[in-house]
């Protein structure tokens, strides 16, 4: 049975749905939950990993995997995810996200629904997508975003995904709203950039929320907060000394 919901044995395996609050990082995620485990349970080390990075401008399902249940990643992290969000059609920027300020501006008056309707099914199924220079794909050992950052971009080839759905919820011209469900790999950043080229415009990702990773749900996860008073507060099995 998969330990997913309380109470946990984090030491023998467990499995945290957490929902990433805005800014945050993956890997500050995982080192906050790392840092009160240790502090908790008395030990110098306990295994803590993610499974599926998050942008730190995304929000979302994040699973966060304890000790010997961090053997599950691989498997987790390939399943396929579903994510909720805003593109921006009329402007582009570096990151494909908010991340950067738009470094360049596109007419929008001849983007219609109709458009946007006959563009949105030229994604859906089996594509070939290049993924954001400011990315942590590694090049010669190093992460792209690194090397972005100094203004050094490297050649990417285009990689093999899947986008099962692609619908569009709502739109607030030029901003536009979606549902995604997709393979592991997929940028949605690079949806959104890809998206504007086919409209004849431009467009970057203004927001993100990942609310799915196979059958794992984002209403079942916790709030990180709540999260760590739930470790602090005597909710973990110490072992004596």
């Amino acid at each position: 049975m998969q330990n997913f919901s309380p109470p946990y044995d984090f030491k023998a395996g467990a499995i945290l749905l957490v929902n990433k609050p805005l800014t945050w990082t993956s890997f500050d995620v995982v080192n906050k939950i790392r840092y009160t485990l240790k502090f908790k349970l008395g030990v110098k080390k306990i295994k803590v990993g993610h499974a599926g990075t998050l942008d730190p401008l995304a929000t979302g399902l994040l699973i966060v995997c304890t000790g010997k249940f961090t053997k599950k990643i691989d498997s987790i992290q390939v399943q396929n995810k579903t994510y909720t969000g805003s593109i921006m059609l009329g402007k582009t920027t570096e990151s494909f996200d908010a991340e950067h300020e738009p470094n360049a501006t596109f007419p929008t008056d001849h983007i219609t629904s109709e458009l946007i309707e006959k563009t949105r099914h030229e994604f859906i199924g089996d594509i070939e997508q290049f993924p954001p220079h400011f990315s942590a794909i590694k090049v010669d050992g190093i992460p792209l975003y690194k090397l972005a950052r100094k203004g050094i971009k490297k050649e990417i080839k285009a990689r093999p995904v899947t986008i099962s759905k692609f619908d569009i919820t709502g739109e607030r011209m030029p901003e536009i709203d979606f549902l995604v469900d997709c393979s592991k790999g997929t940028y949605i950043r690079s949806l959104a950039n890809d998206f504007g080229k086919a409209v004849d415009s431009g467009a970057y990702l203004s927001k993100l929320c990942r609310t799915a990773i196979g059958d794992y749900q984002l209403e079942d996860a916790w709030d990180l907060e709540e999260l760590i008073e739930y470790i602090k507060n005597d909710h973990v099995v110490v072992e004596p000394s």
